[in-house]
């Protein structure tokens, strides 16, 4: 059973990992694989609203998306995609990406490749993985202007979709102890961390919360 108290400190976690940022036209979409067909699906609606001409979808397979995901996170969004009326034309892959560093540069480095010219991005990811992509974008590619976006759920309906609450604690707490520590490792950007927002993290870690944190020593 999950306390009242943990409930209302993953709030705090959800809401802080979100960016609210406002959707608006980039020279370019990239969709960050995962275990979450959703992505790709916010990235497509971002698509046909206009918000960019191009769409990246990078990742390739991880332990969560092995089974559910044989042909690789990117693919299996490109087909997601061109099943709601993408075209092939419109969609780049990138296959080998494995955490979101990687994302990022080998996004990059494709759409370098492709000659295209790139001053902003639109990045979506899952909603809790906003800042952290956010973050590591901006580390990684610094002269791009990033706008972040995802599914636009609360925490309940996440937890309703995913259907395991205690792995979405999870999750959040793995997603708030890589803000806190990549910065150092010189994998993201520093960001101010609230906190209340600290607090509500120890307290998960406390109790119990963990089985998503990154290896420290």
């Amino acid at each position: 059973m999950i306390s009242v108290q943990s409930w209302a400190d993953a709030q705090r976690l959800w809401d802080f990992q979100q960016m609210h940022h406002e959707p608006r036209p980039c020279s370019v979409g990239i969709g960050l694989g995962s275990h979450d067909l959703g992505v790709a699906d916010v990235t497509v609606g971002l698509y046909q609203r206009g918000m960019f001409p191009l769409i990246v979808f990078t990742g390739a397979t991880s332990r969560t998306t092995r089974d559910r995901m044989p042909r690789g996170e990117a693919e299996h969004y490109r087909e997601r995609a061109l099943e709601l009326g993408v075209p092939t034309s419109a969609i780049l892959v990138e296959p080998r990406a494995r955490n979101t560093g990687e994302n990022i540069k080998f996004s990059r480095a494709l759409l370098e490749e492709r000659g295209i010219d790139v001053s902003s991005i639109l990045l979506v990811s899952k909603p809790y993985e906003e800042r952290r992509a956010y973050a590591t974008a901006r580390k990684l590619w610094s002269a791009v202007e990033i706008v972040s976006a995802s599914a636009p759920l609360t925490l309940a309906e996440y937890v309703d979709s995913m259907k395991d609450p205690r792995l979405v604690l999870d999750m959040l707490v793995g997603a708030q102890q890589r803000l806190l520590i990549y910065p150092d490792q010189g994998f993201m950007v520093r960001q101010k961390v609230p906190e209340s927002v600290e607090a509500a993290y120890e307290r998960l870690c406390v109790e119990g919360f963990t089985s998503r944190l990154a290896p420290t020593t």
